[in-house]
């Protein structure tokens, strides 16, 4: 049993990559940086509503991520990428080449709420080049002075600043019940598909483990794959009696491992 789940959980880590490898094929949270910051954002509903269900939260991510249309050369994304260290000078900036690939990565300084990364890659492919961007803010902490952050100035900069189209954007935070819930997985996936308004599309079940796929009239993102319009992922893991149960929730998708 305990080897069938750890074959299930790396089956649902390979999927939700393969699906972020792809994030040009799904759609952005209603489309532009702009729409970012319209109304309440995805992570900030994720996290009031597993704040509200007294879930401790421990971890969190805000992924997005932009395929690099106009650029035509690996020289251009060189050059790009020379233009956003000129406006993150105090990150740690950091280049790998390989025969597939070349790659840059920023770190920003560790700040008392979250740190961030900036990563540029493009693939050793002929012309036009294949490259894409992603920038992520990641967390273990929640709070209200963290959910700040994200309507502040600087960090409507930091999307202005590093993307040229329209990001897709992934939302994912995880947390921990403790040792009092008894409530079978089944029973917790039901409930939680119920306070994000979702209806399942399809779900993973074993006796420790499940793992559902959803669509919810909260989130405006969606994999663009014909899959009833998938845009949201619950994963819950039980370590049994007396344990504790992790709970990840994402939109589209999880992208934190559990």
């Amino acid at each position: 049993m305990k080897r069938n789940r750890k074959i299930l959980l790396s089956l649902i880590t390979i999927i939700s990559l393969i699906l972020v490898v792809i994030g040009n094929q799904t759609e952005a949270n209603g489309g532009g940086i702009g729409s970012i910051f319209q109304k309440e954002m995805d992570l900030t509903k994720i996290g009031s509503i597993l704040q509200a269900e007294d879930i401790l939260l421990d971890d969190w991510t805000f992924y997005a991520r932009e395929h690099l249309d106009g650029l035509k050369s690996e020289q251009e994304v060189k050059e790009y990428a020379k233009e956003l260290q000129t406006k993150f000078p105090d990150w740690k900036w950091s280049v790998k080449s390989t025969s597939e690939k070349w790659e840059v990565t920023a770190v920003s300084p560790t700040t008392k709420h979250h740190i961030e990364k900036l990563q540029m890659l493009a693939t050793h492919t002929k012309q036009p080049v294949n490259a894409y961007i992603v920038y992520s803010i990641s967390g273990k902490e929640w709070n209200k002075s963290t959910e700040a952050y994200f309507t502040t100035r600087q960090f409507k900069s930091r999307l202005s600043d590093i993307f040229r189209g329209k990001p897709t954007i992934f939302s994912c935070m995880k947390g921990t019940v403790g040792d009092k819930m008894n409530t079978a997985l089944p029973k917790t996936a039901n409930h939680l598909l119920s306070v994000f308004k979702a209806k399942e599309i399809e779900a993973l079940k074993e006796e420790t483990f499940m793992s559902v796929s959803a669509n919810s009239p909260m989130f405006k993102g969606s994999i663009d794959d014909q899959r009833d319009n998938m845009n949201l992922q619950i994963g819950i893991r039980s370590e049994g009696l007396g344990g504790k149960t992790t709970i990840v929730v994402g939109t589209p998708i999880i992208t934190i491992e559990y």
